[in-house]
């Protein structure tokens, strides 16, 4: 059996990849969701940190203390896309082992969210010629490429031998459970930076969330590049495969103080009705209805 590689490693691995974007002075409301590149000060008091995004009020603070611009880096520019012979786009009938496009709807609105440009390629490459010419298009605008294939793995190995026309890539097969193999490295003339996920839907968002959210973040120039997470009492008991890292979707409360897992785990509603994330560890096999347990927070509303 393969060796599993950890979350940490995988994630070092990525954020090696990835650097923050050029700095450059933007007018103030062009400014608004960027980041801010530099600290700000009014005399020599400190106003505003680098690092931190620009919002509403920090725009107004610049514009009291008379500064038409301010020292942002660039949103950065991500392309999504799918490839496998099997999938067709939502609205069409479905016929023998054909299933819905999901994971470009998925991930281009999870990328915009982090503050970053998406883009989705509409079409949906099925061999390896038009993978590699969709891809070799999308260069040209691209800081970030995410591809993503079928639930089943036929299509992982297409979307490898494409890459590997065109750079440097790496595959690991990650120690979290329900997940599998993913791919890095980079590409293309500027070696842009390209990550493939999953195709099962649920195993995508959970690795969008754990390593291309933290890359993204990392080009925005971001002071936090991680989702905040807090302890919470576990309010229901949860079994975890041995070795394997996991991520039970759950709700956690107002006050969060306390976390229930969703029921259901494979279901693809628990994306969205989750507010958090139980993080269980490598040797953690069963936790009880009342542990302590780490949660990764989903929702702006806690933090």
């Amino acid at each position: 059996m393969a060796e599993h590689t950890r979350v940490d490693g995988f994630l070092s691995s990525l954020l090696a990849i990835c650097k923050p974007l050029e700095s450059f002075e933007m007018p103030l409301l062009d400014a608004h969701g960027a980041t801010l590149s530099e600290d700000i000060y009014a005399g020599e008091r400190l106003v505003m940190r680098a690092g931190s995004r620009i919002r509403s009020t920090q725009i107004g603070l610049a514009a009291s203390i008379g500064r038409d611009h301010l020292p942002t880096r660039p949103h950065p520019r991500v392309v999504v896309l799918s490839a496998g012979p099997d999938l067709v786009e939502p609205g069409t009938a479905l016929s023998g082992n054909e299933e819905y496009e999901t994971n470009s709807w998925l991930l281009t609105t999870a990328v915009r969210e982090v503050g970053a440009v998406a883009y989705r390629v509409h079409s949906i490459p099925d061999d390896e010629d038009e993978l590699q010419s969709v891809i070799e298009d999308q260069l040209v605008r691209a800081d970030l490429i995410i591809i993503s294939g079928e639930r089943h793995d036929d299509s992982f190995d297409l979307i490898t031998r494409t890459l590997l026309r065109l750079g440097e890539i790496t595959t690991v097969d990650l120690a979290i459970e329900m997940s599998g193999r993913h791919n890095y490295g980079q590409i293309g003339p500027d070696k842009t930076p390209v990550v493939t996920l999953p195709g099962d839907p649920i195993a995508a968002y959970i690795s969008f969330e754990l390593f291309v959210r933290p890359m993204i973040r990392t080009m925005l120039g971001a002071a936090n590049i991680h989702r905040p997470s807090v302890k919470a009492k576990l309010e229901k008991a949860i079994e975890s495969a041995p070795g394997m890292r996991s991520y039970i979707r759950a709700t956690l409360a107002e006050d969060a103080n306390s976390v229930m897992p969703l029921n259901e785990q494979e279901e693809f509603s628990t994306l969205s009705d989750a507010t958090a994330f139980i993080a269980v560890g490598e040797n953690e096999t069963h936790l009880s209805a009342g542990d302590q347990v780490t949660v990764v927070i989903l929702e702006r509303r806690y933090i």
